[in-house]
């Protein structure tokens, strides 16, 4: 019998205050939409991490004719400058660190400088003695990579030694940067969400304040009083958790999945799982924001 009187007084408050709640329910979605991105992309960084740093590697590029940096003195590295890189990276010290070790000569580097550049401006001047041959590196450990660059930097021959990691960074940093712009905007959304449950909640009991004060004078308990308000509120934003949290698979679903996978077929990118991780996180941001505020709304409501 309680239970059902409860029902009916949260009916009738979700009936009278309608537009309110439409605008709950719309806060509520757009919010969670937001805050459910901002978590699929720290996913898709973390993923894209993973998959970068087992990929990056060490390069060691060896002194030409034309390099007057790092060890060189406008001379090609001698077999013997290389023949001594090779030992050094055979040590037990460096060898426990490295995974596997690859050689390019002059004409495998310009094989592929011609694969990523082409015939673009100034590739004809380009002969494969102007491209330094080149030691690459994966190791265990990609954080490992400066006792790598300690190692082999000081060596004859060897003209730089670069981390390929580094190039990654501002790519991270940009995301990184998104997420927190989206995580931004999803908290001041939230803010609003909360603001705007905790003034419906009050706008209810004003319209209701005739049958607080009867409920008052027969007894009724703070707790039964409050009960409708706060189902009220948390139906709304559940609502608008639910709406959040189809967005969000839908974005996995036809974008992610879809539309950036195609463009970029091979990359790794989120999927399901972490789509499906995202809903229950935000149901329950949905559903405990919209408790507390309309619990504290209606609390100070009836103090007054």
């Amino acid at each position: 019998m309680r239970f059902g009187l409860i029902m009916s007084e949260v009916g009738n408050g979700l009936r009278r205050n309608f537009s309110m709640v439409v605008s709950v329910i719309l806060v509520t979605f757009i919010s969670l939409t937001f805050v459910g991105a901002a978590i699929l992309l720290q996913f898709q960084i973390g993923q894209m991490k993973g998959y970068w740093n087992d990929r990056a590697q060490v390069a060691v590029y060896l002194c030409t004719d034309n390099s007057s940096t790092g060890n060189c003195k406008l001379t090609e590295a001698t077999d013997a400058q290389k023949e001594l890189i090779k030992t050094q990276l055979d040590t037990p010290a460096l060898a426990d660190l490295i995974k596997s070790v690859s050689f390019q000569n002059h004409k495998q580097v310009y094989a592929q400088y011609k694969a990523s550049f082409g015939d673009t401006t100034g590739s004809d001047f380009i002969t494969p003695s102007d491209l330094p041959e080149t030691y690459s590196i994966s190791l265990k450990d990609p954080q490992q990579a400066p006792v790598i660059s300690e190692s082999l930097s000081s060596l004859a021959g060897v003209e730089q030694v670069v981390d390929q990691r580094k190039y990654l960074d501002p790519i991270f940093s940009a995301l990184n940067a998104a997420s927190l712009t989206a995580v931004g905007i999803a908290v001041l959304m939230l803010v609003a969400a909360v603001l705007l449950i905790a003034t419906t909640i009050r706008l209810s009991a004003f319209s209701r304040r005739r049958e607080l004060g009867i409920m008052r004078l027969v007894g009724a308990s703070n707790r039964f009083i409050q009960t409708p308000f706060i189902l009220e509120g948390v139906i709304a934003a559940l609502i608008g958790s639910v709406l959040a949290s189809v967005a969000v698979v839908l974005i996995v679903k036809f974008f992610v999945r879809g539309y950036l996978a195609e463009q970029s077929q091979g990359f790794p990118f989120i999927g399901f799982g972490e789509g499906l991780i995202v809903v229950p996180i935000l149901l329950v941001v949905g559903a405990v924001l919209a408790a507390s505020s309309a619990s504290v709304a209606i609390g100070r409501y009836l103090k007054v």
